[in-house]
């Protein structure tokens, strides 16, 4: 058996339920088992073969998130958990890993990475916590760069904010938005020359830097910019939808009506709640 790492005594806090949620996960584990040895197409699935549905389950869960609705998170979180689950299920028919390996493996990484809770390491505020933990984590995989955990196959913009958050774990960043702003503006200028000089591949570069200095400064704004875009795209869909719907009931097709028109509904739609 793995030794665990130790850890110091911490304040326990009551947990009413603690009794359930074990009998809860029991039962998850066990249907798993049923599942895995008498439904067809649980029998038929592999670890690479779910992976897909497991993006899916995430991006659905995003979108409870985003919608605030409590209802549908506790469904996508199911969901998500049953995937846990059946990746190691998986993993322990090839005598890999089980779900207590999961389970613990995930614990004492919470210990090893939060030393001013289970060890004797002060952390005054969040970001100094941010800092330990982007060196702790540097030194447990050994990676040759900072950048080197920053998964390959995340989408870019994603992709920008943990670049962005990663370096500042290790003192690489502006002092203020001030002047991350004065980059914003910079980059915005080197892209428009760029454009009006008709280069089209120097202007794709200056563009992506121009998205990756707003993604900073919505960083020192205390903003995502995942989530920011997501809800300006769920507004957007909102209001086209608007415009669809009403102007056919006045009896006009969208594809035939002049900007002008469809500006007209648009701006009916921006007073929607």
């Amino acid at each position: 058996m793995k030794k665990h790492i130790p850890m110091k005594e911490v304040q326990k806090f009551p947990d009413n339920r603690r009794k359930e949620k074990i009998e809860a996960f029991d039962r998850l584990l066990t249907i798993m088992d049923q599942l895995r040895n008498l439904c067809p197409w649980d029998k038929k699935q592999t670890i690479e073969s779910i992976r897909h549905l497991t993006i899916e389950e995430t991006f659905e869960l995003s979108d409870a998130i985003l919608d605030n609705d409590l209802e549908e998170i506790k469904k996508e979180l199911g969901d998500i958990m049953l995937h846990i689950v059946f990746y190691a299920r998986m993993a322990d028919e090839k005598n890999a890993f089980d779900m207590a390996d999961v389970l613990n493996g995930i614990s004492e990484k919470l210990i090893n990475r939060h030393p001013h809770i289970y060890s004797d390491v002060e952390a005054k505020d969040e970001e100094a916590v941010k800092e330990n933990w982007e060196k702790i984590k540097l030194k447990e995989k050994g990676n040759k760069s900072v950048l080197g955990g920053v998964p390959k196959s995340l989408p870019a913009l994603i992709k920008a904010i943990r670049i962005q958050e990663k370096a500042r774990g290790v003192g690489f960043d502006w002092d203020n938005k001030n002047q991350v702003w004065d980059k914003v503006e910079e980059e915005m200028n080197e892209f428009q020359h760029e454009e009006e000089s008709g280069n089209k591949e120097k202007a794709t570069e200056e563009f992506g830097d121009l998205l990756f200095s707003l993604i900073n400064y919505a960083r020192f704004s205390d903003i995502n910019p995942e989530e920011a875009l997501e809800k300006t795209n769920k507004k957007f869909i909102k209001r086209f939808q608007f415009l669809e719907e009403e102007s056919k009931k006045d009896g006009k097709q969208i594809s035939e009506m002049s900007l002008a028109e469809m500006d007209t509904y648009w701006e009916k739609a921006k007073k929607l709640p």
